[in-house]
């Protein structure tokens, strides 16, 4: 009889939650919904047509045809994997060093308000700045980097590859300081008496770091590496600064302004930004089933 009592009161606190997260979470959603409605409905129709903004009189409806066009194309198989590539490393290396770097600014005493300050600076430039910086400190002619390293002439922007690691620093440099502060309001709430007893266990430093410290903030890792993703995936700055696509560098949304913007494709760039938005969407959809799977594992631990 108890345990039933238990489960109810559990299965009421668990309602009550989700109640609360819906009246919380409710107004922004109403406005975000308000201000992509139409965008995203106009989307969805002008990729339905052949469309090209040079020749509107030309304009025929088409149906899936442009959805068609770009699944069945290398082109946009080739950018996705690049985007994922480019997410993936960036991400992963962000969330290490922004660990590293809010393990600093949680434990630091002296000198605090310099340290978070200068950890942060890099997000608060502008990212086309951002990018032109680094490009130029990596071109040939303006560039330091080949003569710190003692490389010669060495072109960074000739090849996919090395392009590919320029930019990927870039993203780093600039978006890990994002990292680093949600990560640290994690690390807040992390219990200094369960540190303590910890310690007192005879836990080393790294023991405590995997046994206490980070089970007890998984939820503030899982919304860092979520929103770092979703930004990370729809990387566009940085890519039409230094390489405008080129040496096989191009993510999905850099081919998404090419048709859209450059070529004046409405029809076919349109599908590509429903895509991009549905891939943006799945993401996120992957990241709360996980989410929920970790917090039920948790609850049941406890």
């Amino acid at each position: 009889m108890a345990t039933a009592t238990v489960s109810v009161d559990a299965s009421d606190r668990t309602r009550g939650e989700n109640r609360l997260g819906w009246y919380l979470a409710g107004p922004a959603l109403a406005v975000m919904l308000l201000v992509t409605a139409y965008p995203m409905g106009r989307a969805i129709y002008l990729s339905l047509y052949n469309y090209r903004l040079t020749d509107p009189e030309g304009r025929s409806f088409t149906g899936l045809n442009n959805y068609v066009t770009v699944l069945s194309d290398a082109k946009w198989w080739t950018d996705v994997w690049t985007t994922v590539m480019i997410t993936v490393v960036t991400v992963s290396i962000e969330l290490v060093i922004g660990f590293a770097f809010a393990m600093v600014m949680h434990r630091i005493i002296f000198g605090r308000g310099v340290i978070r300050t200068s950890i942060l600076v890099p997000y608060g430039i502008i990212t086309v700045v951002s990018a032109f910086a680094w490009q130029f400190a990596f071109a040939n002619d303006s560039g330091f980097i080949n003569s710190w390293l003692h490389l010669g002439t060495y072109d960074w922007f000739g090849g996919r590859w090395a392009s590919l690691t320029v930019i990927c620093m870039s993203e780093i440099w600039k978006t890990t300081p994002f990292m680093s502060l949600l990560l640290l309001a994690g690390l807040a709430q992390v219990s200094e008496d369960m540190q303590e007893a910890a310690k007192v266990d005879g836990a080393t430093a790294w023991q405590r770091l995997y046994k206490v410290t980070i089970p007890n903030m998984r939820a503030a890792i899982m919304v860092a590496v979520l929103f770092r993703t979703l930004d990370a995936y729809r990387v566009f700055d940085n890519v039409f600064i230094m390489t405008k696509g080129a040496n096989n560098t191009e993510t999905v949304s850099m081919l998404t302004y090419s048709q859209m913007i450059s070529r004046v494709e409405l029809g076919l760039g349109s599908a590509l930004s429903v895509l991009l938005f549905l891939s943006v969407l799945l993401i996120a959809f992957v990241f709360i089933k996980l989410f929920k799977v970790d917090l039920a594992q948790a609850r049941g631990d406890r």
